[in-house]
């Protein structure tokens, strides 16, 4: 049988027509907006009641208040406790919820559609009568803080906490979580008073899809929420995002970690951008998906990475370009070459025919896809309301996306991604990086894990320094979530090589194939654990009598940092003794 048919694509199958069922929208007597889409394909509801204020509009010093709020609404209301909603909405299979975002919070509710009218009183029952009771909030704020220092040991967290800070500098965009303190001065009080100002009818839009009858829905959503208050909210004035002149490196020390986590970044388009399209299109083409440039070179090509992506954060009052990638720490450089090639022939290059109709296609395919269940049907729904976009945008958004020339990807491109004024976040080994990364740029920081600048001179010292001698009795303390785990390390050096044990509260273990080169120790770490024979990376930086780096265990998700210094002898026995 002849194979020939493999060697072309399928021609594209024609275009399937997409309807959408018609919206409708009215007002209840108070002014809330309803917008409502019957769909009855299945007995379903989906509600989501969108308030236009979200993080950003925290009160000025009081970061996490709005997701307080939100996270606390169904703990506790004037008619029911907290297990009583979860067991009055297990009841009748239905889901409740809510959540702020930045620009935005959603209370959200669904179920089957003949219960209905329960899952609105319930859900008008969170969002009118919340109570934040003081235990609950006592809860929220302990698990919180325990999160956030879950949040330290991830290197996307990093980054991203630095690129807000650079990026958006005093904008509230810049923040992208409260520190401990500030959750720890949370009150009931703060919330109470976000509540009363925020939530309000005139800064609200009420979403509905499913089989319902709009103007039965409109007596029942009138009983439950027209005596809700309009209120007077007062407008923020955001500062605005500094103005980038020159491209910059900010490195997160992980010392001896094994990889590096790259981002690249500078300010873009607000999602109303009259230029979302041709964004759209062309960050499909860099880097959105794995069949875009940035994954095929880093991934496909050279193999530097699982992934490498582009994205386009596109807000309500801005937004930014970002690029990313996990590469391995000996690849750093190769990868960042390979980045702004790619960011260069994007923007100097015409995307070829081919290259632009595969973009477009699979955007105007994927849409209708995302559009075709109830719940993604209603989140396009929220995103018109909240940013304001046409009335007919999801029925014009594939002409949009066809519409776009290979001119307007060269032109937004050129316009929104500007590689001699990014900022470049690296988190991963301070002294490979640098290594690798200082000729992009002489504009250059170092953060510890904690956001705490560190002394760029110590780094660049590092880089030229002899192999550091690390014969000793060193005292070495684990974080593991949050926890401490100590454990003691003896090592003999001859030359580069370095020999040793350690002891801890898991067991002994036996350092071999280590090694000295300039300020780094690298070595295996053979151990038994469970009855089980473990080989454990070790790698750290040494200065002095300091060590600080990274051990990677084979069932932990993530290397575990430690740091410590080294001791006398005399002075371990007498720690030992006390």
């Amino acid at each position: 049988m002849s194979e020939e048919f493999r060697k072309q694509a399928p021609a594209p199958l024609e275009p399937v027509p997409f309807n959408l069922p018609p919206a409708e929208t009215f007002a209840l007597s108070n002014g809330l907006k309803v917008v409502t889409v019957n769909d009855d394909r299945q007995p379903l509801v989906n509600f989501r009641l969108v308030i236009g204020s979200g993080d950003i509009h925290d009160p000025d010093g009081r970061t996490g208040v709005s997701s307080a709020v939100a996270s606390l609404l169904n703990e506790g209301t004037a008619n029911f406790s907290s297990k009583e909603l979860a067991e009055e909405t297990d009841r009748i299979g239905a889901t409740l919820s809510a959540s702020s975002g930045s620009d935005h919070t959603i209370v959200k509710a669904s179920s089957l559609a003949m219960y209905s009218g329960e899952i609105l009183d319930l859900f008008a029952e969170l969002v009118l009568r919340p109570t934040f009771p003081q235990n609950e909030l006592d809860l929220y704020k302990q698990n919180t803080i325990e999160g956030l220092k879950y949040q330290r040991s991830q290197p996307d967290f990093l980054a991203e906490e630095q690129v807000g800070r650079i990026v958006y500098g005093d904008h509230p965009y810049g923040i992208n979580s409260p520190t401990p303190e500030q959750v720890e001065a949370l009150d009931r009080e703060s919330l109470v008073e976000f509540h009363r100002a925020e939530y309000v009818p005139n800064n609200a839009v009420l979403i509905a899809v499913g089989d319902i009858a709009s103007e039965e829905l409109g007596d029942h959503l009138e009983r439950l929420f027209g005596g809700w208050q309009a209120g007077k909210r007062s407008e923020k004035d955001f500062p605005e995002s500094p103005s980038r002149t020159v491209r910059t490196l900010t490195i997160v020390d992980r010392p001896g970690s094994s990889q590096s986590n790259i981002v690249l970044s500078n300010l873009a388009i607000d999602r109303r951008s009259p230029d979302y399209f041709p964004v759209l299109v062309m960050n499909q083409v860099l880097g959105a998906g794995a069949s875009s440039r940035l994954f095929m070179n880093l991934r496909e090509e050279k193999g530097y990475t699982y992934g490498a992506y582009s994205r386009i954060y596109a807000k309500r009052f801005g937004g930014s370009f970002e690029a990313n990638a996990e590469v391995r720490t000996a690849v750093t450089g190769d990868s960042l070459k390979e980045f702004f090639y790619e960011l260069e022939r994007i923007r100097k290059e015409a995307v070829p025919a081919t290259e632009l109709e595969d973009a477009q296609n699979y955007l105007t395919g994927v849409f209708p896809i995302r559009v075709e269940t109830q719940s993604g049907l209603i989140a396009q729904l929220v995103a018109q309301q909240v940013y304001g976009l046409p009335d007919d945008y999801l029925e014009t958004y594939s002409e949009n996306v066809r519409s776009v020339t290979a001119d307007d990807v060269k032109r937004v491109a050129g316009s929104y991604i500007h590689p001699d004024k990014l900022a470049i976040v690296v988190v991963g080994d301070a002294g490979e990086v640098l290594k690798q990364a200082s000729e992009y740029t002489g504009d250059i920081e170092v953060f510890d894990t904690e956001a705490r600048p560190k002394d760029i001179k110590v780094y660049l010292e590092m880089l030229d320094a002899p192999d550091a001698e690390v014969s000793g009795a060193w005292d070495l303390a684990i974080s593991a979530q949050g926890q401490e785990l100590h454990l003691k390390l003896k090592l003999e050096q001859s030359g580069v090589k370095v020999t040793g044990g350690l002891d801890s509260m898991l067991g002994q273990g036996v350092l071999k194939e280590a090694s000295v080169e300039g300020g780094k120790l690298s070595g295996l770490i053979a151990t038994e654990m469970q009855g089980q024979e473990l080989s454990l990376e070790f790698s750290a930086n040494v200065i002095g009598d300091l060590m600080e780096g990274v051990i990677t265990i084979p069932m932990m998700p993530e290397p575990l940092p430690f740091k410590g210094e080294r001791v006398s002898e005399q002075g371990r026995e007498a720690a030992a003794d006390g």
